[in-house]
């Protein structure tokens, strides 16, 4: 028997540091965003049609896009889970996350949308098996996934993850503001790891000596973190965005906004998730200088932005 309605929430994440050398083993750092919020709802339907309704797309589950290719396979692998392939229903995905931007939207949709079938049929649901069903999805939106989006999405807490490991939760005891800002243009993720890895077998050297870097800079910021070094953990930023410039995965408006936000008080700012677009973030010791900064940003090209203080998760 299965439930009227079944709910499965889920929120956007930032990568703090150690964007694509996670893929290589490297650990990395990141934070939820819980006020950033997704929620998918499955309604009963009396008859037996199954529908998806979201920003994109309003119809049969068979009809979805090529671009929700990785939720029509998550649903249809949830359908033959459970034995309710003959029940109707209408999913429907709320989303106040900005799709493509480093944010997490791909991962936070499977992950609500796998806890939503658990909800409407019941049954009880392991954050391994939550990870592993949201895998599918995953495989398909993004080429090598780490991980890392979905164990962050599904978590309240920072986490320090290790490709292949769970994620650890982490102390942050830091007395500063993050800024972040959408600069307007798609993150392009499968074409930035396509060029770390043709990097990596072009000029191994140079590429592996950046990504084993960043693994180092990971390690430091975890006690920055937690030792309230703000000045250290903002030249670890910087250090980190030169890493990855130099792993060809920044683009001109990220490196605007990063130089716009520098010179503005920032004490470190670099790109966020896939790069090649999306978003960057900044770091700043007061709440009144986040504020002017995100001012700032906007008037320098950003379309959106957040204000996101280090004490008080989610908080937009």
């Amino acid at each position: 028997m299965v439930k009227q309605q079944g709910i499965g929430k889920s929120h956007a994440k930032i990568i703090l540091i150690g964007e694509h050398s996670v893929v290589y083993g490297q650990p990395a750092i990141a934070l939820p965003l819980p006020n950033v919020k997704l929620t998918v709802t499955i309604d009963r339907r009396a008859d037996q049609l199954q529908l998806v309704n979201s920003r994109y797309f309003d119809g049969p589950v068979n009809e979805l896009p090529n671009n929700m290719l990785g939720v029509q396979k998550l649903i249809n692998a949830l359908i033959t889970k459970f034995t309710g392939q003959e029940d109707g229903w209408q999913l429907t995905i709320d989303s106040q996350l900005p799709a493509e931007r480093g944010m997490g939207s791909s991962a936070a949709t499977a992950v609500a949308i796998v806890r939503a079938f658990f909800d409407y049929y019941e049954k009880k649901l392991t954050r391994k098996e939550l990870l592993k069903l949201a895998d599918i999805e995953e495989q398909i939106t993004h080429r090598s996934p780490s991980g890392l989006d979905a164990a962050t999405v599904s978590s309240a807490n920072p986490l320090y993850y290790i490709k292949g490991q769970a994620g650890k939760a982490i102390e942050i005891n830091l007395s500063a503001t993050m800024v972040i800002a959408d600069t307007g243009i798609k993150g392009a993720t499968k074409e930035a790891i396509a060029s770390v890895q043709q990097l990596l077998k072009g000029q191994p050297d140079k590429a592996q000596a950046h990504i084993e870097h960043l693994g180092n800079l990971v390690n430091a910021t975890r006690d920055f973190l937690k030792n309230n070094e703000v000045i250290k953990l903002g030249t670890a930023l910087n250090a980190a965005q030169a890493d990855l410039q130099a792993l060809n995965v920044s683009d001109k408006s990220l490196d605007n906004l990063i130089t716009v936000a520098r010179h503005n008080g920032a004490l470190g700012a670099k790109l966020t998730g896939g790069g090649r677009g999306g978003c960057m973030f900044a770091i700043m010791q007061t709440a009144l200088g986040a504020r002017r900064l995100a001012s700032i940003l906007k008037e320098s090209g950003a379309k959106h932005t957040w204000i996101q203080p280090f004490d008080q998760r989610g908080e937009e």
